[in-house]
């Protein structure tokens, strides 16, 4: 037997080879200081995954609420384009929660595997948002907003809410689900066994839930489910994600002794980022 056989990574070694991917976070777009889940942020890690010539297959770990859209399937085709370009079968592990735009992403997988207890679904669009227009008042504030366009204010949290701004909105919400359903459909097929009304609603299901309608194709985790497709001795690649900027520089700060530069850096926009991310997760019970 050659030395390659023992070592997996070794040129000409057959021992198989799984590329792991793990997508975990809140997907938007970002920021330079912060950094969520976006197409930008995995570009690379996903072609070098795929880029593996050995390797039998690539895993994606997902970990996800959701969020954007546009970057939930701007990932998701990424993913397919390079299944085609390199004939690669494609698994999702939904770990704590693949829903919303996480359930988007697991969609770009050949098959789905989840927990038993994993949250998985929420095939719907949400938009949040709060009205202070009272609150103002209250407090002797006058708001002014100049805008050109009936609708370059719209949704103003400081104004009072005006009916034909929720009508526009939903009209776009609409969209997105379309889009969102159609995703679904191309992706799972006839494997879907429950009622659209019922799946499409925006509901969430546990793990073994979502198996009996057809959103996953079975209970697992990563390591047990590709040993038990590629055998005992299959050795997984991770290809992992680099600190967001914001966190390299609070800790280049602290390196020096300056932890006080880091904390200036990182209150703001992790402020910010903590509420929202606060508000995605919670929605799930986490």
């Amino acid at each position: 037997m050659a030395l390659s056989d023992y070592i997996p990574f070794w040129p000409g070694s057959r021992v198989p080879v799984v590329s792991v991917v793990r997508l975990t976070g809140v997907i938007s777009s970002g920021g330079s200081l912060r950094q969520g889940l976006s197409l930008a942020g995995v570009a690379s890690r996903l072609e070098a995954a795929f880029g593996v010539k050995r390797a039998a297959a690539v895993a994606l770990i997902i970990n996800s609420p959701g969020g954007s859209p546009v970057q939930s399937d701007l990932i998701g085709r990424r993913v397919r384009e390079l299944a085609r370009e390199t004939n690669k079968p494609v698994f999702a592990f939904c770990e704590d929660v693949a829903a919303s735009g996480g359930y988007w992403l697991a969609l770009a997988a050949d098959e789905i595997f989840a927990n038993e207890n994993s949250i998985v679904g929420s095939i719907g669009v949400v938009s949040a948002g709060f009205g202070l227009n009272e609150a103002i008042d209250r407090l002797g504030i006058q708001r002014r907003l100049y805008a050109t366009g009936d609708n370059k204010g719209m949704l103003d949290p400081f104004s009072p809410e005006d009916p034909k701004h929720v009508e526009r909105l939903r009209s776009i919400q609409d969209q997105m689900h379309a889009a969102f359903k159609e995703w679904v459909r191309q992706r799972r097929g006839a494997r879907i066994r429950g009622e659209e009304d019922e799946l499409f609603s925006g509901a969430f299901w546990t793990g073994g839930q979502a198996l009996e309608y057809g959103l996953i194709d079975g209970v697992g985790d990563m390591r047990s489910v590709m040993r038990d497709r590629f055998g005992d001795k299959v050795r997984f690649r991770v290809f992992s994600q680099r600190p967001s900027l914001l966190r390299r520089l609070r800790l280049f700060g602290r390196s020096q002794g300056g932890g006080i530069e880091g904390a200036i850096l990182d209150a703001p926009d992790a402020a910010l980022a903590a509420i929202a991310e606060r508000w995605l997760w919670g929605r799930f019970g986490l």
